[in-house]
Parts: C-alpha cells; sequence; structure tokens
C-alpha cells in the first residue's frame, strides 16, 4: 500500500479526484475575479498557481509549508509564512485569495483583519470553506467550520460589500457523495462513545487521516468509473440562496 498522506492536502490520487475537481473550480472562478498584484494564502501543493497568475502582475504565494513542486513562471514568488499576521505592509494587494484555509485558523478574526489591512481600497477578498451542515463528520483538522450566516457576519466586520455563493454538484457528484455518506456511517457506527466530538482535536488528527484516505481509496476501487469520470464542470458555483446545499462555500469581499 502506498504512503497515507494527510487528505487535507488535495493530491493528483485517483481517489481525491471528487474532491480535486472542485477544488480547481474555485481557482478558475477566481481568475474571473482578480487582478494586479495579488496574494494566495494557502498554497498547499501549489496546483492552482497557474490558473491565477497569468492575471497578475505580481503573484505572492504563501503557506506555512511551500509545495514540493514550485511553479517557475516568472511573476510568482513563494514564501514561508504561517498567518495571521499577514507579514506584508498595508494596501499591499489588489487581490487576496484562500482556499479551504480558514477552517484551520485559530484566530479567524485577527486573520479577516489582516486580510482587510493588505488589500487596497476597493480590493477582493475571495474565500472558501466546507460549508459545515454538508460535513459527513467532525474534521479534526479544522478549528472550526461555517455555515453561510457565520463566514458573512465574519467578513462583514471588515469589508464593505460581501458576496455569497455556494459550490454544487450535478447528479454524478450527489452520487459519489451518498455513496460516501454510507460509507462513512459504516465507520462512525462504531464510534458509540461518540469520541470524535469529546477528544481533543490533536488526538483524532492521524487515525482520521488514515481512515479518510483509505475510505477515499475503497470508495475508489468499488466505484472507480464515477470517481475518475467526475470533471471540474459536474461543480458549479451560484449565487447562495439557490445552492442552500452546497458543498463550498464560496465568498467574494470587497474591501
Amino acid at each position: 500500500m502506498s504512503k497515507i498522506a494527510t487528505a487535507e492536502r488535495v493530491s493528483l490520487e485517483k481517489s481525491d479526484n471528487y474532491v480535486f475537481q472542485r477544488s480547481v473550480l474555485a481557482y478558475h472562478r477566481a481568475a474571473e475575479l482578480v487582478e494586479g498584484d495579488i496574494l494566495e494564502i494557502g498554497t498547499g501543493s501549489g496546483y492552482g498557481v497557474e490558473v491565477i497568475a497569468p492575471k497578475a502582475t505580481r503573484y505572492i504565494s504563501i503557506d506555512k509549508e511551500l509545495p514540493e513542486q514550485i511553479n517557475q513562471l516568472g511573476n510568482v514568488e513563494y514564501y514561508d509564512m504561517e498567518v495571521p499576521p499577514i507579514d506584508f505592509e498595508n494596501c499591499s494587494f489588489d487581490s487576496v485569495v484562500s482556499f479551504q484555509v480558514i477552517e484551520h485558523i485559530e484566530e479567524d478574526i485577527d486573520f479577516v483583519r489582516e486580510v482587510a489591512r493588505v488589500l487596497r481600497p476597493g480590493g477582493k477578498f475571495v474565500v472558501s470553506t466546507p460549508n459545515a451542515p454538508m460535513s459527513l463528520t467532525r474534521n479534526p483538522w479544522h478549528v472550526r467550520e461555517y455555515n453561510a450566516d457565520e463566514l458573512r457576519n465574519l467578513l462583514e466586520c471588515h469589508f464593505s460589500k460581501v458576496e455569497a455563493y455556494g459550490v454544487v454538484g450535478n447528479e454524478k457528484i450527489m452520487e459519489y457523495y451518498r455513496k460516501n455518506r454510507q460509507s462513512v456511517r459504516k465507520i462512525t457506527r462504531f464510534d458509540i462513545l461518540d469520541l470524535q466530538h469529546r477528544l481533543p482535536r490533536k488526538l483524532l488528527q492521524f487515525p482520521y487521516d488514515v481512515l479518510n484516505r483509505l475510505n477515499r481509496r475503497s470508495l475508489h476501487k468499488k466505484n472507480t468509473s464515477l470517481t475518475e469520470s467526475i470533471v471540474m464542470s459536474d461543480y458549479a458555483i451560484v449565487p447562495y440562496e439557490a445552492g442552500m446545499e452546497c458543498f463550498d462555500l464560496f465568498f467574494v469581499a470587497t474591501k
């Protein structure tokens, strides 16, 4: 068996395709919205850099761990940095993007304040995060998960305009989601003491990673054609009111 890697960083492993295609869509939509000097917070493996970088005059990519494969585009710079704070001057950027990051940050209020600080007037913050009501189990890597009202309230404290969207899937995606839910329930039925919600997050991170990765691989093996046939266009980003059962929240906040 190949090495079990954290499922928190989306990989090119075929069993991750369901998540990967959804994640790529966020970058493509953001590329339609951003320009100028762009900051990405939470680069991950760096698969989205080449999608947005062509829209940038200067593209700054930060993460607490630099990606193994660094894109060599001439306008891209990589920095090893944990946030908050964000170690750049006031009004340094025209746009900030951050996907599947805010749920990992303890000081989310400080994080949003820092994003607003480094943005120029009129700048946009494009952010995505899991939609809490659609989560199948507790993710111990997440400090918290948000519903749409919670994320909107957080952003409205520092931004003049907040637009709410959601990432939804077609019937193929929903079929995978139903199979995933059934599989997760088979695992969690053994948690009769509800330890997933009682134990400290850090104690649960390793077993969660192992079970999550094994579950994805099992789903891929049992449903290979379904898993591998998923493409980006099987997802869509729609106004939140039209996608209340969305998988991810996708918000655009303007300073």
